[in-house]
């Protein structure tokens, strides 16, 4: 129970590891797997970047200040970025099962006119045609491909992040320095 106690009062500084985490194993995924990915792929990234935004910062107050662990301002907001990492994730494994249609930038159809000609400018620059759909299912592991084991890390992680930003201080009573964080 103690180690869950530390984690929940340094979360931040575990969310700022696992957001790290998260970012690398999706580049480990591009560069040695050789997956690229696609246009809602890059939007679950970027879900990680703004994590490491407001965890960094905010570990870094935690530690200088010699805070007694995460500033529950910065629990929230971590909360709020893994909901819509959760969101966009499941919306990505939703396309990619065909439970509702996608972008047409990144499916099956031939998409706008301004991507065709961004698409036609890339090979003439002596370009592949190798854009990732966002509706195809490029790595699978227990039934579940890379967006949705990322909906389920990012419940997860909205999940902590909800408990440390209401936890209670530690060493402090019960209505005495409430709100000072």
């Amino acid at each position: 129970m103690n180690a869950v106690r530390f984690v929940i009062r340094w979360w931040v500084a575990f969310a700022l590891l696992a957001s790290v985490a998260m970012l690398a194993v999706a580049f480990a995924f591009q560069y040695l797997g050789g997956l690229q990915p696609c246009h809602l792929c890059m939007e679950q990234r970027y879900v990680y970047g703004f994590a490491i935004a407001i965890s960094l910062p905010a570990t870094l107050w935690a530690l200088f200040f010699r805070s007694k662990g995460t500033p529950k301002l910065a629990a929230l907001l971590l909360t709020g970025v893994f909901i819509t990492g959760a969101i966009v994730a499941t919306f990505h494994a939703g396309v990619e099962l065909k439970w509702w249609p996608g972008p047409s930038s990144c499916t099956g159809g031939a998409g706008n006119l301004d991507n065709l000609q961004a698409k036609l400018s890339d090979i003439m620059r002596g370009g592949k045609i190798n854009t990732p759909m966002c509706d195809v299912i490029a790595w699978q592991w227990g039934g579940l491909s890379m967006a949705g084991w990322n909906a389920v890390a990012s419940v997860i992680l909205a999940l902590i992040s909800l408990i440390a930003s209401i936890r209670k201080k530690a060493g402090l009573k019960e209505g005495v320095g409430e709100g000072l964080e």
